[in-house]
């Protein structure tokens, strides 16, 4: 299909010297530019994060409640 598009003056311009050293056409970097931009905003999603989980036993201290910030900072600070 053909078209006009307003291209800034400078980006023509590489774009034609890119296309040149490159030996292909304006019009295959053009559609390559597009393709790329396009399958990548298709899978703009990021991947879900994996949280890492603590498989282990155990659990808090015997005397420290969980639902004290106070107990639980103190806690922290001790060197047991």
């Amino acid at each position: 299909m053909k078209t006009t598009l307003d291209i800034d003056d400078d980006l023509l311009a590489r774009a034609k010297a890119l296309a040149a050293r490159e030996r292909t056409s304006l019009t295959t970097l053009i559609e390559e530019g597009l393709r790329l931009r396009l399958r990548r905003r298709g899978s703009s999603r990021p991947p879900a994060a994996r949280l890492a989980v603590f498989q282990g036993r155990g659990g808090l201290i015997e005397g420290v409640n969980p639902l004290s910030n106070r107990s639980l900072s103190e806690a922290a600070d001790d060197d047991t």
